[in-house]
């Protein structure tokens, strides 16, 4: 495939406006029926990146994949849990190893316990990451599924599939997913923004043009999971299976149908946002938690904590509302780390790193919450693999800051998804988290009980770099001081 085809800019209201009313029936109420009766697998959600918890919540996520670990997890009661391997920070020949121990790992615990268990491979709404390495791979240790589903759709942070095109809602315009800044990343940039094209493009040569099919909105909206099953249940064998979805009630019906097709004896392997990943759970939406509901200590005691390493332009600019707003007043202190610094040599980062944790404890002491943000402009490496290594280069020395604080804050908020990835397991060495639910529309909150973790029981903050209005951040921080 030479040339991707080219899609147009849509205008959001009118587009969503023209496809058919949505299926009359609530969906949920069947999913919820068909997990409490049928013999489903218990789902184990593979996520590249921290984000992917970000619809779910009263489920764990295990930043460990040791055999005693799984078999524990195993054994709950729980519908399924969420794995963070961070892969999405990895270079493939090292997330092409990561996986498969996981796999492995999870394979022998889920025997051990006499389980049996869907896969989902959790990648990014706006299609980056390893595909098709991690499905591969999955098939490796699993053996192969009947076919991939693949479905990126993302209501909160606007991601649609509408004809099988991905969009990015940007403002009230719907943007082919092929013409946003996401297609361009350095490292697992693309062309395609029709999802067939994207297969097509990644894994050349592999699929012909009828094994890769298609569940349209049409379909869900009139025919309901009974419409969706069918399709499925036709799915060509060893082929790929697009969803579409412009409203969380398109994935609702897929799942149910889905799971129809399941009960029937099909075996799907999903590469999916996270939006497919708690319908499939049963797990139903919730309102943000508000900072009542946290129990914060008051009067405070120290300042909260927020971390920044996301380089995508709306990370940058909801800083810039957050500075611009708290800082000016005095209520927020602001920490600039210079990536120049932590490129240059070891002992520059070293003394980088411990000038930012003398200045971080002593205004979190005083009670002032404060930002430690890597600097703005962003440095490249002349190819993937060294952009991947700068990046890695300064999460690590967030993380060092983090590592050695040790004022307890009063909350954490990383920014970005390698950033809190990283804060999570390397900083705070959290091994098992639950998912308490959202500190914001698509803005998971995470709280770790467990000994082992530093600063436990403190709310800990997933904060995508692509999610949330400008104002979000800003007012996450406001909400909660």
């Amino acid at each position: 495939m030479s040339h991707p085809r080219e899609y147009s800019i849509l205008p959001r209201e009118s587009t969503l406006a023209s496809l058919p009313p949505e299926y009359p029936t609530d969906a949920q109420e069947q999913i919820t029926q068909i997990l409490s009766t049928a013999p489903i697998n218990r789902l184990v959600v593979l996520d590249d990146d921290p984000t992917g918890t970000q619809t779910c919540h009263d489920i764990s996520v295990l930043a460990v994949w040791d055999i005693p670990t799984l078999t524990a997890e195993f054994q709950t009661t729980k519908p399924g849990f969420f794995i963070l391997t961070n892969s999405r920070a990895l270079p493939p020949k090292e997330a092409e190893k990561l996986i498969h121990e996981i796999c492995t790992n999870v394979s022998q615990a889920a025997t051990a316990t006499n389980q049996k268990v869907d896969i989902v491979l959790r990648g990014d709404s706006t299609l980056r990451g390893h595909f098709p390495l991690e499905p591969d791979v999955a098939q490796r240790v699993f053996g192969p599924a009947d076919a991939l589903v693949l479905a990126p759709f993302f209501f909160q942070g606007g991601r649609f599939t509408i004809d099988d095109v991905h969009y990015v809602a940007e403002g009230e315009s719907l943007v082919p997913a092929g013409a946003t800044q996401f297609a361009k990343d350095a490292t697992f940039g693309y062309k395609s923004s029709n999802l067939r094209d994207y297969v097509f493009e990644k894994a050349p040569g592999r699929f012909s043009e009828d094994q890769v099919c298609s569940v349209t909105i049409e379909e869900i909206r009139t025919g309901g999971p009974q419409a969706v099953c069918e399709k499925l249940l036709a799915a060509p064998k060893g082929g790929v299976v697009i969803a579409n979805a412009a409203a969380e009630s398109d994935m609702h019906v897929f799942v149910a149908g889905l799971l129809l097709a399941e009960s029937q004896g099909k075996h799907f392997l999903y590469r999916t946002g996270a939006a497919f990943v708690s319908t499939r759970l049963g797990i139903r939406s919730k309102a943000p938690i508000s900072a009542a509901e946290l129990h914060l200590p008051s009067p405070r005691q120290t300042g909260g904590l927020i971390i920044a390493g996301s380089y995508v332009p709306k990370t940058t600019a909801q800083l810039k509302v957050l500075t611009d707003r708290r800082g000016s007043t005095g209520q927020l202190a602001i920490i600039e780390m210079k990536v120049d610094d932590l490129i240059a040599s070891p002992d520059t980062a070293l003394q980088a790193v411990q000038r930012v944790v003398e200045e971080t404890e002593s205004y979190l002491r005083s009670g002032k919450d404060t930002l430690v943000m890597t600097s703005r402009k962003l440095v490249t490496g002349g190819d993937e693999l060294s952009s991947l290594k700068i990046g890695t280069a300064v999460a690590e020395a967030l993380v060092s800051v983090l590592r050695r604080i040790e004022v307890q804050p009063r909350f954490i908020i990383a920014k970005g998804g390698i950033t809190s990835s990283d804060a999570a397991t390397k900083g705070l060495n959290i091994k098992r988290a639950t998912i308490v639910g959202q500190a914001a529309p698509g803005v998971p909150l995470w709280r770790c009980d467990e000994d082992t973790s530093r600063h436990r029981s403190v709310p800990f903050v997933v904060f995508p770099g692509n999610v949330g209005g400008e104002e979000t951040l800003c007012e996450l921080v406001e909400g909660w001081s």
